[in-house]
């Protein structure tokens, strides 16, 4: 059956934001760990839930981590952000193609607007499911199926695309195809070692696959 559907993940597979998202953590790594921490370490805070990275850091503290953290990644946001390179053309091209499109993603929504206007990819999407909008975020299925509910889409026709294991677990674990991105900052292999239906070098490749 063929894909009429597609759903993606925002930081790391629509946009760049991850220069942006380590640069917060050190800052509040900096202000609130009682070690300094490695690139490697904060590379592993990204993809699940802000909260759920913190916590790792000091349990006790989390509340006033995501204050500093998110005043640090607003203040400095549309210095670090812009869209992957061919992914503006693409959605433009699918959404004139017919195809629903929607957004599923960890971030809040205020930070997720930011992202979407700053980018000009603000308008583009039939749905954009957000942090504030679950109680279970990616890899449990629910954003996935909330968005396909909002879109009245069937899993059996639709994708799920993006740069993190929880985005391709939560696709598994709801029934849609999945795609990985070559260029997410984890490394190409670890989604492969998911393995994803597609692995997209380019934004654009996605035209050839769902035939857009």
């Amino acid at each position: 059956m063929s894909i009429n559907t597609i759903l993606f993940d925002l930081d790391g597979t629509l946009i760049d934001t991850n220069e942006l998202i380590i640069a917060s953590f050190f800052h509040t790594t900096e202000a609130y760990a009682d070690r300094p921490y490695t690139r490697e370490e904060i590379l592993d805070f990204i993809g699940p839930p802000l909260k759920d990275s913190l916590a790792t850091i000091d349990p006790d503290r989390v509340n006033e981590m995501l204050a500093t953290y998110r005043e640090h990644n607003i203040k400095h946001h549309d210095d670090y952000v812009e869209a992957y390179e061919g992914v503006v053309e693409t959605i433009r091209t699918l959404k004139e193609r017919g195809f629903k499109l929607g957004i599923v993603t960890t971030k809040m929504r205020k930070t997720v607007n930011m992202g979407l206007e700053l980018t000009e990819l603000d308008g583009l999407f039939d749905v954009v499911v957000t942090l504030d909008d679950v109680t279970n975020a990616k890899p449990h299925p629910e954003p996935i199926v909330k968005a396909l509910d909002a879109l009245g889409a069937k899993t059996s026709e639709s994708m799920m695309v993006g740069d993190n294991t929880h985005d391709i677990m939560a696709g598994k674990n709801a029934g849609t195809a999945t795609a990985g991105v070559a260029w997410t900052v984890k490394g190409r292999e670890v989604l492969d070692a998911l393995e994803p239906d597609h692995m997209l070098e380019e934004m654009s490749d996605l035209l050839e696959i769902v035939g857009g």
